[in-house]
């Protein structure tokens, strides 16, 4: 294919829904460089570093640790094919790390294929991982829906590993307590559970948790820094109210989600050509991050514009926005972020999970439309419903199609039309 064609078609790569863009990649370079597996990692996603697609046997067990050290082995190098470990195995590896720190990795489909025009991946990645820099910086729906969704699969895979180490530390007791084995073969039943409890938590990834809260105090220090650099020519007094040391720690699409929301807050300020001192300012409780945004001025402050900027994020999250000005007194700005989603937004997280056609056959499902109706409202055949339909029912763990609707109605999809 030519080099336009693909730049043509790289749009469509980064176009999409960020939870798909590993997946819309390797579709994209399948045939100028044959790939089994692919994976972009980048700390800055804090809910998902790893993007991966192609053979689940290879990504599923791909480590941030071998990541990190595959990072760290190409640092000085923009492209290159080397040896890497991944899932365990000691593989040959295309690499290209981009300029901002952005990490893609290739399993190619042979180890002796020579690296196909590692230059021109080189710049198409980078255009593919400032799309996603973009993203994470300005906190959008979609990579917040994204987050939120792995912070709900890091709470369940947390509960299920209490739950299994409570279960082996069961086993140890009881065998040691038991009357009916002697002290040896106690002993060795007890070490044989520890020991397999032992080797299941050291294979968990163990930075995954590092990489996935920010300390409040550290993301408060970022959004300082940003908004000095963002008011460096503004004339306007700047006070900072920064949480306390033992603040609640940060889930990492709050923490992106907080310092865009503020930010936006920020300018929207200062967009009152008399403002003269401004006050930011973060807390937390045990349940939530407060902001509080507010100043002394006129009260000409745009509330309704405002909330209209906050709505999409403030929505993924749940979080609650209110907006005061008052003329002659000045405006305030309140945004209350829970740490954990209500289930009504654990719901939204799970439909962030489905792409545009699948939400499309949902929309129609839950209006109580059939399977031939669907199919001539979107010009598909019945089949490709009927697809769509399993797709759904699965990622959305129910069994029905009415479970299906009435889990889009409860979280307020749109019906109509």
């Amino acid at each position: 294919m030519s080099d336009h064609i693909e730049l043509t078609e790289l749009r469509e790569v980064i176009q999409g829904p960020l939870r798909e863009i590993a997946a819309r990649f390797s579709r994209f370079l399948a045939d100028g460089w044959p790939h089994q597996a692919l994976v972009i990692f980048t700390l800055e996603c804090t809910g998902r570093p790893r993007k991966v697609a192609g053979a689940k046997a290879i990504t599923d067990k791909i480590t941030i640790a071998e990541l990190e050290k595959l990072k760290t082995a190409v640092a000085h190098e923009r492209a290159l094919t080397t040896k890497a470990t991944l899932g365990g195995i000691d593989r040959t590896v295309w690499t290209v790390l981009d300029a901002g720190g952005t990490l893609l990795v290739l399993v190619p489909r042979s180890p002796r294929t020579p690296f196909p025009r590692p230059a021109l991946l080189a710049g198409m990645f980078g255009i593919v991982a400032t799309s996603i820099r973009q993203q994470v910086a300005q906190a959008s729906p979609d990579y917040l829906a994204e987050s939120r969704a792995a912070s709900a699969e890091r709470a369940r895979t947390i509960a299920e590993m209490a739950a299994a180490h409570e279960t082996t530390l069961v086993t140890i007791l009881t065998a040691l307590r038991s009357s009916r084995l002697d002290d040896y073969r106690a002993r060795l039943a007890a070490t044989d559970s520890a020991s397999a409890a032992l080797v299941a938590l050291r294979s968990a990834p163990k930075s995954d948790l590092a990489h996935s809260e920010e300390p409040a105090q550290s993301a408060f220090t970022r959004l300082r820094k940003e908004i000095r650099q963002m008011l460096r020519h503004h004339d306007a007094e700047l006070e900072f109210v920064a949480p306390p040391k033992d603040a609640h720690p940060l889930p990492g699409e709050i923490a992106h989600a907080a310092r865009a929301m503020t930010g936006t807050a920020v300018l929207a300020f200062t967009a009152q050509p008399d403002l003269a001192r401004l006050r930011i300012a973060w807390s937390t409780d045990t349940t939530a991050l407060h902001l509080d945004v507010r100043d002394r001025g006129s009260g000409h402050l745009d509330a309704a514009g405002l909330r209209r900027q906050l709505d999409g994020r403030a929505k993924t999250l749940g979080a609650t926005v209110e907006v005061d000005a008052i003329a002659g007194w000045g405006g305030r700005v309140t945004i209350h972020v829970p740490f954990e989603a209500t289930q009504d937004h654990a719901d939204e997280a799970v439909l962030s999970t489905l792409n545009r056609r699948e939400l499309e056959v949902l929309r129609l499902v839950a209006r109580g439309q059939r399977n031939k109706s669907i199919a001539d409202a979107l010009g598909i055949t019945e089949s490709t419903v009927k697809f769509h339909v399993a797709g759904v029912l699965k990622k959305l763990d129910v069994s029905s199609r009415g479970e299906a609707a009435a889990l889009a109605l409860a979280v307020g999809i749109n019906t109509a039309g």
